[in-house]
């Protein structure tokens, strides 16, 4: 049996994903008792406490998010893993769903279930001026997700996905630091964002360019230099372009085999052009990173480079002068 949804309501529950709250009813001219009588008979579903799907199937993830907004309540917009999820910075939704509402603001004494609650002074400036549901911006997201993050590298991680995946920039995200009056290593970011910026668009490059390349005096290289080959083109991580070396590194020991033999074309693809490549991983800009220093550098020298790596910070370096 269909239901007589008055014409306020249904421009209203369209604009909110098919959400719509009990406090709503007078905007959508719909009597709270007539909603409480259609959710016991099954025609509606309850998704929050109070708000409502005008309909018994299974909700879409529009109609959630909008859900646990309207539970928020007013002025309350998705934020952190939620709104990285709204701008393609994660490929999997978080089954929380976290939301940011303004810092006078109490949603609810307790828990409320699925739902992780923010609060924050800065909602007009950080929520985005167009995106429905309300979101904060990319830049604001990826700092609200560096506050919260265990580590600077997983920190470093969402500038890598924001910026390699063209959400934002480099140099938005600098704004909106400079808007911010506390944030967490924020010395740290404002340097990885020149890095990133450069191209060195994962943590173990931002780790190779800091740990290995920079303290030990070696040449800077290009970083996601662009190589043309016969199947199109291919982006190389690390390329020192006069001395023909190349300088991957891989996330992982393990690879797919699919992936290993993609490296493995790519690998003869450069040799054909006359580039050496050499492959580095986590352990080899983390703990051996000198011994890493050392070896890039003498094949740097072996191919033309002039200069002389120096021994880093660190007690027994293994690069010589």
């Amino acid at each position: 049996m269909a239901i007589d949804i008055p014409p306020q309501g249904d421009e209203l529950i369209a604009a909110q994903g098919r959400a719509i709250a009990r406090r709503q009813g007078s905007a959508a001219n719909i009597d709270p008792q007539t909603m409480r009588n259609w959710i016991r008979s099954g025609r509606w579903q309850q998704l929050q406490r109070g708000v409502y799907a005008p309909f018994s199937g299974e909700p879409t993830r529009e109609t959630v998010l909008w859900g646990a907004l309207l539970r928020a309540g007013p002025g309350a917009v998705l934020s952190h893993q939620t709104a990285a999820e709204r701008h393609g910075l994660v490929d999997e939704p978080s089954p929380l769903v976290t939301i940011t509402v303004p810092a006078s603001r109490h949603p609810a004494q307790a828990k409320i279930q699925g739902i992780v609650i923010h609060r924050s002074d800065a909602i007009l400036r950080t929520r985005h001026p167009a995106m429905l549901p309300p979101c904060t911006r990319v830049e604001d997201t990826v700092l609200d997700l560096i506050q919260i993050a265990p580590s600077f590298d997983d920190g470093y991680a969402w500038i890598c996905r924001a910026i390699g995946r063209r959400r934002t920039t480099a140099e938005r995200i600098r704004k909106a630091m400079d808007a911010r009056k506390r944030l967490r290593w924020r010395r740290e970011i404002t340097l990885a964002l020149g890095d990133a910026e450069d191209g060195a668009l994962s943590v173990l490059e931002h780790r190779y360019i800091r740990r290995v390349e920079r303290p030990h005096g070696l040449p800077p290289a290009r970083r996601q230099a662009r190589i043309r080959h016969h199947t199109g083109n291919r982006y190389l991580d690390n390329l020192y372009e006069d001395y023909r070396l190349c300088i991957e590194l891989d996330g992982s020991a393990a690879h797919p085999a699919d992936e290993q033999w993609r490296d493995k074309r790519r690998d003869t693809d450069n040799a054909v052009r006359g580039i050496l490549t050499v492959r580095f991983g986590i352990l080899d800009v983390g703990d051996l990173r000198c011994q890493t220093a050392a070896a890039v550098a003498s094949v740097l020298r072996s191919r033309g480079w002039p200069g002389t790596p120096r021994p880093c910070s660190r007690p027994k370096c293994a690069v010589t002068s």
